[in-house]
């Protein structure tokens, strides 16, 4: 494009000459003193920025320091030498990892197919949860009992992970001489779902109750605080749009159906799409402390691989490439949502 003189300049017709433009001329100033007001506007928000600078310490420290050991997936491990002076050994870990045909190839698809399966439940099943908790609340009367409500199913997520998996491993603990069976395991043995011999040895020592123990104690931690966003939404709805529902002669069920649901359908999309990203992101302090060796089957995910592996000089490499090709398929995952989504409902993440 070539710039024109009728571009920066205006003519004026009484004197009979060009004059600078006086928009032209605001743009000029502002782009001359932009960083006089970015200067400006920081002293006069001190406070606010100065509260940003913890959160940025820790992406820093905790999120992109750490990219620079992700050159472990592509070097040979070694427990002596630093990242950097290690020796480069391409896709080998990779290729171990898929196509090799050692233990840690069958391990890792083990793994991956575990995480898959336990992410894919607690979808199923755990992500409905907090949105049915907050139309229920919704559905409370009383201030002060939706309060205690409300309080009740939060506390479990501010316990510690260790608390919380203490707690299960009570519940269903195996028996012995001098202790009883969790309540739990009783419970299941006195209704015939489950016999003597397997609610003494322990369901935790079980693989095929692994994954239901697991994604029941997730729904009890998680499903009351992760349903504030939902209710949040739901009290913002307009009351007017529940009078013309019961104008029309919608009853509370056909209220949640033609009304809450839809007026909440951009939240649970964009909540949606956050929970397929991190779809094969399980947190492995909660799996390292419920599962054994007994339970590998059925409870081994890739974290808990790599942390297994990582912990073992010589197989960093191998730990390192099984993380990254975790986290790869996660934001596939989150971009593969987020367009469908796009597409579908035109509301997205981005």
């Amino acid at each position: 494009m070539k710039a024109k003189a009728a571009d920066f300049l205006v003519y004026d017709e009484v004197n009979q000459i060009y004059r600078e433009n006086p928009e032209q001329a605001v743009r000029d100033d502002v782009e001359k003193h932009y960083w006089l007001h970015v200067c400006r506007a920081v002293a006069k928000d001190w406070r606010l920025y100065l509260m940003l600078i913890p959160m940025l310490l820790v992406f820093l420290f905790w999120r992109y320091f750490p990219m620079y050991e992700l050159l472990g997936c592509f070097k040979v491990s070694d427990e002596v030498k630093p990242v950097a002076e290690q020796l480069f050994a391409g896709f080998s870990n990779f290729k171990v990892l898929l196509v090799g045909e050692g233990s840690k190839t069958t391990e890792f698809w083990r793994a991956l197919r575990n995480t898959f399966l336990l992410s894919f439940y607690g979808l199923c099943f755990g992500f409905p949860m907090p949105i049915i908790l907050a139309l229920f609340f919704n559905e409370i009367k009383s201030n002060i009992a939706r309060s205690v409500y409300q309080v009740m199913t939060y506390l479990p997520k501010f316990m510690s992970t260790v608390v919380m998996t203490s707690l299960v491993t009570m519940l269903v603990k195996q028996g012995s001489l001098t202790s009883n069976m969790g309540i739990v395991s009783q419970l299941l043995c006195n209704l015939g779902l489950i016999s003597k011999e397997v609610a003494q040895g322990g369901l935790l020592n079980q693989p095929g109750f692994f994954r239901s123990i697991y994604q029941i104690s997730g729904i009890w931690e998680a499903a009351g605080y992760d349903s504030i966003v939902f209710f949040a939404a739901i009290i913002a709805i307009s009351p007017t749009n529940y009078e013309a529902a019961q104008i029309d002669g919608a009853g509370k069920m056909a209220q949640m159906k033609y009304v809450v649901l839809p007026s909440i359908l951009s939240t649970i999309v964009i909540m949606l799409i956050t929970r397929i990203g991190s779809l094969l992101n399980i947190g492995y302090e909660k799996v390292l402390l419920l599962y054994n060796t007994n339970t590998y089957v059925t409870a081994d995910v890739v974290s808990t691989f790599a942390q297994r592996y990582g912990m073992a000089g010589a197989a960093k490499g191998i730990a390192s490439a099984a993380e990254m090709m975790n986290n790869v398929i996660g934001m596939l995952l989150v971009i593969g949502a987020n367009t469908i989504a796009r597409k579908a409902s035109d509301v997205s993440l981005y």
